[in-house]
């Protein structure tokens, strides 16, 4: 049902002035600490400029890396790297299209295509779908998480339940809760998100105890980092999980993977295969995964300096 949920809510979010992903790390201090549903990201002012790069996601440690679009350096002087670690980013930053590399005197060296944007997200959001407050599991301390950090602008709680006033008062009052129906796609803002501060210094909740909890204090410029790292990511990835391999698997219009047998939208990672009493081995369906998100979002598959059409802010998401 979750799953479900969460796809049914990224297809209902999308949206040409916006980036909608799904299941993103959100941990500083221990990267996989925290996996946020969803995040949504807004454009910031050279967001055309990051467009215009690469459709893919940038590693990390080629952006940080000493690096620019002039002179081309030795890889070994551009990255604090082992070497092994240090040509694995750089093929992949030259796969995504960020680098060029030649070789010079029998050594190589790279180059940026063009300067990496140092403004191009506007906002980030982050969204935890919970479809049935009825069952909460660690729904408060994963919010509690993020209101302490506050890596994200804004995060928000996704529910299909009713919220009463109980419910509200057991999560972090910066919290926005959003009812949401997966049928209809609508959704009603039943309490608007109070912005989180990026900027300022940050705590990780590490380890909570009954009588204890064991926290980091994470500096702003470890949150900016991260907060880069989290776009870039979301930028290259999106939302859409690949269609199961199956002859009963068929596709939404918006690109969810749906089985015609049991008539819904299904996890193929965990619904279908041969543990199926269903399964018909076939190929998946054909799914054009670039040219829904270059249609349906801010995102643009082939940049041409196009960029995205408008900006928003958080009103834009009701």
């Amino acid at each position: 049902m979750e799953f479900r949920f969460e796809l049914a809510l990224c297809a209902a979010l999308e949206s040409s002035d916006r980036v909608v992903a799904r299941q993103l790390g959100a941990g500083v201090t221990r990267p996989g600490a925290r996996i946020v549903d969803v995040c949504l990201l807004s454009p910031g002012p050279d967001f055309d400029a990051r467009a215009a790069l690469t459709p893919e996601r940038i590693p990390a440690a080629a952006i940080e890396a000493d690096v620019g679009p002039g002179e081309a350096v030795p890889v070994a002087d551009a990255f604090d790297l082992p070497p092994e670690r240090a040509n694995a980013v750089v093929d992949a930053a030259v796969d995504a299209g960020y680098l060029e590399r030649e070789r010079r005197d029998g050594h190589s060296v790279v180059r940026a295509t063009a300067r990496y944007p140092d403004d191009w997200v506007g906002s980030l959001t982050a969204i935890e779908n919970k479809p049935d407050l009825g069952t909460p599991g660690d729904l408060a301390a994963q919010l509690r998480y993020d209101a302490a950090l506050g890596l994200f602008d804004r995060v928000v709680l996704a529910t299909a339940s009713y919220v009463t006033r109980a419910h509200l008062n057991r999560i972090p009052d910066a919290v926005g809760v959003w009812r949401f129906d997966p049928e209809t796609g609508d959704r009603e803002v039943v309490r608007e998100a109070t912005p989180l501060d990026p900027d300022a210094p940050g705590v990780e909740i590490r380890e909570e105890r009954s009588l204890r909890t064991e926290v980091a204090l994470v500096s702003p410029e470890a949150k900016g980092r991260k907060r880069r790292r989290i776009a870039e990511r979301a930028y290259g990835k999106g939302w859409r999980p690949e269609p199961p391999a199956c002859a009963h698997a068929t596709l939404t219009a918006d690109g969810r993977p749906r089985c015609g047998r049991f008539g819904r939208v299904v996890d193929p990672g965990r619904e279908c295969g041969p543990g199926c009493p269903e399964h018909d081995p076939a190929d998946p369906p054909a799914l054009d995964r670039d040219r829904l998100r270059d249609e349906r979002t801010a995102w643009v598959a082939e940049p041409d300096g196009g960029g995205p059409r408008r900006q928003s802010g958080l009103s834009r998401f009701r």
